[in-house]
């Protein structure tokens, strides 16, 4: 099948009436899947469902998702479908008080990796403010468990900030069997306030991917920035400098797209040359692995990544 167009992109500014809507660059191209693939692609599905499970595919709209699901690798949102913060880039439903913690999730997450036959799972969560440890023990028992049941597979946590508690954090990572440890400071420090829920900052961001290295050094860390909310190619490039202080392994840097028109518009689209910059200086900064494109998401070939560093 030919590569579908995504959705053109609308303007968050509803009292614009008259500005042309915004239409993706020509670079912009997703294939759907056909015979095996599809199949593939299916089966998730279906798993996901059959196991009431979340995944940040689905909720955040990637674009790589039927890529991603066809391969059979798919990313897991846990400890709820919505999540108590507001950032203005994310698709993710937002709730003040979320329903309880499913205390089955653990078993049905395990469960689901292990007939997807997984060889590296992305774990992600949606902030629990509302939680005394910010969800941290939940967190652990899902990675627990799936590492109970799927000894042979890879790992990797996308955590939230746990709202800046070093104390959570450490109560997550003690002696937890992790492979990747990742945190996203999402945009440049100048756009935090407009990016960012409040109770987030890309100083709190970084002190968490800090402790996370100082209390587990032999855990890959990793982050992401995206493109597109305003920033300059300078900003981009301090803010890949502080994320190599504080030691982060791997960097993934990716094109910001407007999910719906509540939600910030695009400000650029850099072209593939721009983000290969990027992707060659990361090398050279440091970074043991980076993945960089229009396309890329956080956990885009997580486990591509985990496996190129562990087996150099």
């Amino acid at each position: 099948m030919a590569g579908q167009r995504l959705p053109v992109l609308q303007d968050a500014d509803s009292s614009i009436k008259k500005r042309p809507k915004t239409r993706l660059p020509e670079w912009f191209r997703v294939s759907l899947p056909t015979g095996e693939s599809l199949n593939a692609f299916n089966k998730i599905k279906s798993t996901i469902t059959e196991n009431t499970l979340n995944t940040v595919c689905v909720e955040a709209r990637c674009p790589n998702i039927h890529e991603c699901w066809s391969r059979g690798t798919a990313t897991f949102m846990i400890a709820g479908q919505e999540c108590t913060r507001g950032c203005r880039f994310c698709a993710v439903g937002s709730i003040k008080t979320p329903p309880p913690l499913d205390e089955d999730e653990p078993r049905n997450l395990a469960l689901a990796v292990k007939n997807m036959n997984l060889e590296h799972a992305v774990i992600t969560v949606v902030n629990r403010d509302d939680l005394s440890d910010s969800g941290a023990a939940h967190y652990r028992k899902c990675i627990e468990k799936v590492r109970e049941v799927c000894p042979e597979t890879s790992l990797e946590l996308l955590c939230s900030d746990l709202a800046g508690d070093k104390n959570a954090l450490s109560v997550l990572l003690k002696n937890l069997e992790l492979d990747v440890f990742a945190h996203n400071v999402e945009c440049v420090p100048r756009l935090d306030s407009r990016v960012r829920d409040k109770r987030a900052s890309f100083n709190q961001s970084l002190d968490i991917l800090r402790w996370a290295k100082e209390l587990r050094p032999e855990i890959i860390t990793k982050s992401s920035i995206m493109v597109g909310l305003g920033e300059t190619d300078d900003e981009i490039i301090k803010a890949m400098i502080l994320l190599r202080e504080v030691n982060c392994d791997i960097i993934t840097i990716g094109q910001y797209l407007q999910p719906n028109k509540k939600l910030l518009p695009v400000d650029r689209f850099p072209n593939p040359e721009k983000f290969k910059e990027w992707d060659i200086l990361a090398k050279e900064m440091g970074f043991l692995g980076a993945a960089c494109g229009p396309l890329v998401r956080s956990s885009y070939r997580a486990g591509i990544l985990y496996r190129k560093i562990t087996r150099n």
